[in-house]
């Protein structure tokens, strides 16, 4: 047998280098590109690189070497490559002006079929679902982009149209479950078929164009190819799901892209926002409870009252309670405030809304409708006020949606500061720094009380001066009461004096060392007697107590010398590992301790500029008194 010569087995076979890679798929590196983004290949890491690069020890980009083969059987490298072949022949024709034949090839122009590659990557429905975040993200994403050289319209027009398809799909079904308002955008996830979904609605911001070095817009439309027809076959399967025809007929002036549309990016968005708050065609003709079937839980009887059953039915009965959170209520939304996320959040929660007509399409009645219950706002002040109805600002829907409950509207009005807005995607027992806000939710009474201005510290003024009173009164009483148990203490041993003297003159039988056996007798008694009620008044006493000073120095040193005891007991081939739990132990510390040294910033500046906003109303107040006392005197 042939003894194998070095780089001829094991991992230098397991890697192909990229440029090995185009010489076997004979295709170029945007077409390998290409192909990769859609297949879902991507480079690999090998644990020796330099046996993976057969000896050399430059920096190569590596793939599997089977997904390479698995690459040489797909019937896209032909597409490509008949790309390849139109382009030389089109190129032909344009430079010898055969317009005719031009005409024939653009007919016959060579269009991959991606269809098979979606069910290939995603063999179940429950495979796409899991998948469709960053499908979600990016196709959000593009359906803000106007036209742009590698952008066409076409391409931005079809992620708006599933865009706004699967949210009539989380419309219909309720399925939203959390949201949460970012500098990135509008956060929501929602449940389907037992899959979290979470995905980013971008704040739409006139488009700014950008520098080719820092976006690469030709791989995003590439990834933005695939995710198109992945997430066509998954709104179409979700629709017929609930009985809802697919696609979805919209109004004739909805989606319809003119000239005038195409200008004015405003009415691009609106027409989207519009579509939102159509009601779909059903294919059973029969509009349905849209509350949701009470969860059969039979089937789980059988393991009792476990806690996991328990918590099973909380769930169920608090996202039955949450999917009618809005039911019965009316909104209207200002024009100053976002329509496109709050459409989607009312909508899913059994809630109606519209705007004013007059400035956007869309609008299902007038703000005028005595019916409306909550008006959405989002500036200090309005011109006319009605009293049938609540004027909040937008974050009270957030809320309400994470705590999964309508809220108290009165810290949400026109012109008050607002309460935090946490994210209900971070963990709530987790061991890093957690707001008190947040504390207080799961927990009331850690709620942080803090002097936010000088009527509150003025109260606890008033509050240290009762103690200081309550604190006489008791070393009065305490005072009184000592002299009490002294004066019985007198009156106690007088008398005994008393008998000591009288058995003294009728006991002079006695012989004298019984005598001075009992006058020691007494007086050790007579000493025991007063130890205890010494005892007792310094038990009765008010004594100032003590301030325990801890060495932080000292502290510091014996965590140090622990850790130096944790380090040397840690075996060598465990060190590495150990450093790296310690740095990112300190890592979580340090960030703590930022968070909690902002936190002392943001409430110590806000107490001085609440501070100061009294003594500006104190002076002025003062300064309208001494004119009025001049006026009066005049």
């Amino acid at each position: 047998m042939r003894r194998p010569k070095k780089y001829e087995a094991g991992e230098a076979t397991q890697y192909i280098s990229r440029r090995a890679a185009l010489r076997k798929l004979q295709l170029s590196l945007n077409d390998f590109r290409r192909l990769c983004i859609l297949k879902g290949v991507y480079p690999r890491e090998p644990k020796h690189r330099r046996r993976a690069q057969k000896g050399s020890s430059d920096i190569k980009i590596l793939y599997h070497a089977k997904d390479i083969r698995f690459l040489l059987h797909e019937p896209i490298v032909w597409t490509l490559r008949d790309y390849k072949i139109f382009a030389k022949k089109s190129g032909r024709d344009r430079a010898i002006k055969d317009f005719r034949n031009l005409k024939r090839r653009l007919a016959m122009f060579p269009e991959i079929k991606l269809d098979h590659i979606v069910k290939e990557r995603y063999p179940t429905f429950i495979d796409a679902l899991k998948d469709l975040d960053d499908c979600l993200t990016l196709l959000f994403l593009f359906s803000t982009f106007p036209s742009l050289h590698l952008i066409p319209r076409e391409q931005s027009n079809l992620c708006r149209r599933l865009t706004i398809e699967f949210l009539h799909y989380v419309i219909a079904s309720k399925s939203l479950r959390k949201v949460f308002i970012s500098i990135k955008g509008y956060y929501f996830q929602a449940e389907i078929k037992g899959q979290k979904v979470t995905w980013i609605v971008p704040h739409y911001y006139p488009f700014k164009p950008q520098s080719r070095q820092e976006v690469d817009f030709k791989v995003m439309s590439i990834f933005v190819e695939f995710y198109t027809i992945m997430l066509g076959f998954t709104n179409f399967r979700l629709y017929h799901g609930l009985n809802l025809a697919y696609p979805p007929q919209f109004p004739s002036n909805m989606l319809q892209d003119n000239a005038d549309t195409l200008k004015d990016e405003s009415s691009f968005v609106s027409d989207r926002i519009t579509a939102l708050n159509f009601e779909l065609l059903r294919t059973d003709k029969v509009q349905e409870d849209e509350e949701e079937p009470d969860i059969d839980m039979e089937l789980l009887e059988q393991d009792g009252d476990s806690k996991r059953i328990i918590k099973m039915k909380q769930e169920a009965q608090e996202v039955s309670r949450l999917r009618n959170l809005f039911k019965g209520l009316k909104f209207f939304i200002n024009r100053e405030v976002p329509r496109e996320p709050l459409v989607v959040i009312i909508r899913s929660f059994g809630g109606k809304v519209s705007w004013d007509s007059s400035v956007f399409s869309g609008a299902t009645y007038d703000e005028n409708d005595e019916t409306i219950t909550h008006q959405i706002v989002d500036r200090p002040s309005l011109s006319t006020q009605y009293i049938s109805r609540d004027y909040i600002q937008p974050q009270w829907i957030f809320d309400c949606v994470n705590q999964r409950q309508l809220l108290p509207t009165n810290k949400y009005f026109l012109g008050e500061s607002l309460p935090p807005h946490l994210s209900p995607f971070v963990d709530a027992k987790r061991d890093t720094y957690i707001p008190p806000e947040e504390k207080a939710l799961h927990d009331p009474s850690l709620i942080e009380t803090h002097a936010q201005s000088d009527d509150e510290s003025e109260d606890d003024a008033a509050a240290e001066d009762e103690d200081t009173v309550e604190q006489e009164l008791l070393d009065a009483q305490l005072q009184r009461a000592y002299q009490q148990e002294t004066a019985e203490y007198k009156k106690y041993g007088g008398a005994d004096g008393v008998n000591e003297d009288e058995e003294d003159s009728d006991e002079e039988d006695f012989d004298g060392d019984e005598q001075e056996s009992d006058d020691d007798d007494e007086e050790e008694e007579l000493d025991e007697k007063e130890k205890r009620l010494l005892e007792e008044k310094q038990k009765m006493s008010v004594q100032s107590g003590k301030v325990h000073k801890v060495n932080k120095r000292q502290v510091h040193k014996a965590e140090v010398d622990e850790h130096r005891l944790q380090a040397r007991m840690v075996k060598p081939r465990h060190r590495n590992l150990f450093r790296k739990l310690i740095r990112e132990k300190q890592a979580k510390e340090k960030e703590e301790w930022l968070l909690r040294k902002k936190r002392r910033t943001i409430e110590t500046d806000a107490k001085e500029a609440k501070k100061l906003a009294k003594r500006e109303a104190r002076k002025a107040a003062a300064a309208a008194a001494a004119a009025a006392a001049q006026l009066g005197a005049k």
